[in-house]
């Protein structure tokens, strides 16, 4: 399984536009970015590649990374930094599955796959496939399962992708209230991808503040919709994570934390 990271930041990316702070500053003089969020993930034993998310910056994250266009696509948001890069396979793909979950979104009255289908019908190459949450299913001979997570106000899922010797989770966007039953399945990766939007002291400046405080008062959870670094690393503990990176990465982060380990950056490669 070869995992790489196309999208590693927040809506906004880092640099974000318009934006001179220290960390935007710094990501420009190091020549690095944090793009909006997409995984390929490559089973090279079948020479399929699944993408995770769809990235408005599809485009720009295919030019430059030395990856193959995907076989099927996994959405776990309708958020736009994870969805509307799907109007790339305009021309692009002869035909290319989506797979959702099909469980209803008391917020918008219909599922993620819903979503999907409606709001790019006019895509003849895309056949959306609804699939229930914690029921794994085959998608580039791995097998994968979208698991519930906790993404206020909309059902948002976390995602784990198996092979027989490989493991990598994903807990898509999502604040430390992670349900038990995802917390199960998505225990012991090779590999964890962790949303980690802002260190937790920076929870002061949010209006909300931070939740999910741990035993030292830190909080896990920046406002409701996120983790904080601190709580993505406590998850990571507590799933048994042989490697962690940190994803979803905005540019709140001071510029001498911003780069260092184990926040990702874009253009990182794993083999599991």
């Amino acid at each position: 399984m070869e995992v790489t990271l196309l999208g590693t930041g927040d809506t906004t990316g880092t640099p974000t536009v318009g934006c001179d702070c220290d960390t935007c500053t710094a990501a420009r003089e190091k020549d690095v970015e944090r793009s909006r969020f997409s995984v390929h993930v490559r089973n090279e034993r079948t020479d399929e590649s699944l993408l995770v998310d769809v990235s408005p910056d599809f485009r720009q994250q295919f030019l430059d990374t030395d990856v193959r266009l995907p076989d099927a696509v996994l959405v776990t948001h309708i958020h736009f930094d994870h969805l509307d890069g799907l109007g790339n396979a305009f021309r692009l793909f002869s035909e290319l599955p989506v797979h959702a979950t099909d469980e209803t979104d008391p917020k918008t009255g219909e599922s993620v796959a819903d979503t999907v289908s409606r709001k790019y019908d006019y895509l003849d190459a895309l056949s959306v496939h609804g699939q229930r949450p914690l029921e794994s299913f085959e998608a580039c001979g791995f097998d994968v399962t979208l698991v519930p997570v906790s993404h206020p106000p909309l059902v948002c899922y976390g995602v784990v992708i198996e092979r027989a010797d490989a493991k990598l989770s994903i807990t898509g966007d999502t604040s430390y209230a992670i349900p038990d039953a995802s917390r199960e399945k998505l225990a012991d990766p090779d590999l964890l991808l962790a949303d980690a939007i802002a260190p937790a002291a920076f929870c002061e400046h949010h209006p909300l503040g931070g939740g999910h405080h741990d035993s030292g008062d830190v909080p896990r959870t920046f406002g409701t919709k996120h983790m904080t670094r601190e709580g993505a690393l406590s998850l990571a503990d507590e799933l048994g994570a042989t490697r962690t990176r940190l994803v979803h990465v905005s540019h709140f982060f001071p510029a001498d934390e911003a780069f260092e380990e184990p926040l990702a950056v874009d253009g990182e490669r794993y083999d599991l």
